[in-house]
């Protein structure tokens, strides 16, 4: 689980190098009241989306003007940090606690996309399926993070467990050593 859960972040976090993934996410974060501020025009966003590997320099322009890729930046900084620690879980177990508390915190983030953001649901164009709880693409990646959380408990259950056994284990006595006879002594 430690290992599924570093690749999600590391791989993730990677990804938001890349203009493509930063533009996918701008809806999130152009809706989200608790990081909408990190765009310069969060509320016009809606007419510079572009789809999965379109280039459209007006568009690539607005979004670099809006501070899209800045902000995709620092957060692929910030999930390449937490699966590298989750991933340290190996080596030390204070910091693979420290990494699966980041991973559990990630997905009550994500996951207020679907009640904060409009593009998470089908839209009504016609078909009697849209809205709750249809969900889009969209809405269907964050849907998934549920199983990250849940992966991260059984990390930071386990992490927790071990560091509680290793401190409340009493000392290791080393077994007395049988001491010879006095050769005055009667047997």
């Amino acid at each position: 689980m430690r290992v599924a859960i570093a690749i999600i972040f590391i791989w993730i976090g990677l990804l938001k190098f890349v203009p493509y993934e930063a533009d996918s996410i701008t809806p999130f974060v152009a809706n989200s009241p608790i990081m909408s501020f990190f765009y310069a025009d969060p509320q016009d966003y809606k007419g510079h989306l572009t789809k999965e590997g379109e280039l459209v320099q007006a568009q690539r322009n607005w979004q670099l003007a809006n501070r899209t890729y800045a902000f995709s930046t620092g957060l692929g900084i910030v999930e390449l940090i937490i699966g590298f620690t989750t991933l340290s879980g190996f080596f030390t177990r204070w910091g693979g606690l420290i990494g699966a508390l980041l991973a559990f915190a990630t997905p009550f983030v994500t996951l207020s996309f679907l009640v904060t953001t409009p593009e998470a649901w089908v839209p009504a164009l016609g078909d009697a399926e849209h809205g709750f709880p249809y969900l889009s693409g969209p809405g269907r990646l964050v849907l998934k993070d549920i199983a990250i959380l849940a992966g991260a408990w059984l990390i930071i259950a386990d992490t927790a467990r071990g560091i509680l056994l290793k401190t409340t284990a009493p000392a290791k006595k080393e077994a007395p050593q049988p001491v010879a006879p006095h050769p005055l002594s009667r047997r």
